[in-house]
């Protein structure tokens, strides 16, 4: 278990880069591809979108950095609160 959580790691850290390099290359053929009338939309959509999703990648690689370093490796039965 504790590798099948290293290997998962490992893909965690190397997705976020990628979703945020397609997310941004994705943005720029949109905003590109739009007309005047609708690019200033666009624009305010793909900006909304990489607000919300670029957090969320560094979110996932920080955890796929944690699982690397064996941070879940033992988990605890209870929490110590109870």
């Amino acid at each position: 278990m504790k590798n099948i959580k290293k290997i998962l790691g490992v893909v965690f850290i190397l997705m976020p880069p990628y979703i945020v390099y397609k997310m941004i290359l994705q943005a720029i053929i949109k905003i590109g591809a739009a007309s005047e009338l609708t690019k200033s939309n666009i624009t305010l959509q793909w900006a909304i979108i990489l607000i919300i999703f670029i957090p969320c990648c560094v979110g996932l690689l920080i955890f796929g950095w944690y699982a690397v370093n064996g941070e879940y490796d033992e988990l605890p039965d209870q929490s110590k609160h109870f």
